[in-house]
């Protein structure tokens, strides 16, 4: 069973039709969601100090590398992925970027969206395969 279905199931949450969700919203959560998996692989890679473990992370989480891993993932999205990347990327975010251009932080809040709606959907293989394909992008561009 999918993380979100579980704590819906614990907490007795209701179900709602996500199609109601402001991109926002979805950014909201898929922050978080992508935060945890990127902690996770982190963390999954060796005990070290909290210090080393940030550094490795933010790597991954600034808006800057989500914009590479939003452009990386773009060709292998469907229709109805791309319809949720656009929608996220057009919407008016309440905050300013800050140690990014406006283009990288609507990108990032692009895939936060995309992160946040494949969340709620229940299909996080799905996330694993775009963030995969993000990572693998970022240590590419790294190793050159």
């Amino acid at each position: 069973m999918a993380l979100n279905q579980e704590i819906i199931d614990y907490f007795e949450g209701k179900e709602v039709d996500i199609k109601t969700y402001s991109p926002l919203t979805f950014a909201y959560i898929g922050d978080d969601v992508f935060d945890l998996v990127i902690r996770t692989i982190v963390v999954n890679k060796g005990n070290t100090s909290p210090n080393k473990l940030h550094n490795t992370v933010i790597r991954y989480v600034s808006a800057k590398a989500q914009a590479k891993m939003c452009d990386a993932i773009n060709p292998l999205l469907i229709d109805e992925e791309q319809d949720i990347l656009r929608r996220g990327r057009n919407s008016k975010p309440h905050t300013k970027a800050k140690n990014a251009s406006s283009a990288d932080y609507m990108k990032a809040t692009a895939l936060e969206t995309l992160i946040g709606y494949l969340y709620l959907k229940n299909d996080m293989e799905r996330i694993f395969e775009l963030i995969k394909t993000g990572i693998n992008k970022i240590e590419e561009e790294n190793e050159r």
